[in-house]
């Protein structure tokens, strides 16, 4: 029999478009849904009840895109469990000098 090749997953690109146009087409779906009834509920108006929808559409797409970026460079700049617990610390304190000099009244 003859072994498959293994890709590292930072060359993997068929992967990560797949799973970005993945990502896309779920948060459009859910985000204009979620702003349909949310201006159904809210209001009377079909121009602001497509406001809501239009603001849906765009809050899904920029979560998408900030996701697809993270997959595709390999950003470390997402908040890791890690940077959260040493960043959730006091600062240590400062030590006070206690003077032994100088007259107290």
């Amino acid at each position: 029999m003859h072994k498959a090749k293994r890709i590292p997953p930072q060359y993997d690109h068929i992967r990560k478009w797949d799973v970005c146009l993945d990502l896309f087409m779920r948060r459009l779906t859910y985000s204009s849904i979620a702003g349909a009834f949310t201006g159904l509920l809210f209001c009377r108006s079909p121009t602001t009840r497509w406001a809501f929808v239009a603001f849906g559409v765009g809050v899904g797409l920029g979560s998408a895109y900030t996701n697809c970026s993270y997959i595709f460079n390999g950003s470390s700049t997402k908040l890791s469990s890690s940077n959260i617990s040493t960043s959730s610390q006091p600062p240590p304190e400062e030590e006070e000098v206690v003077g032994g000099g100088g007259g107290g009244v």
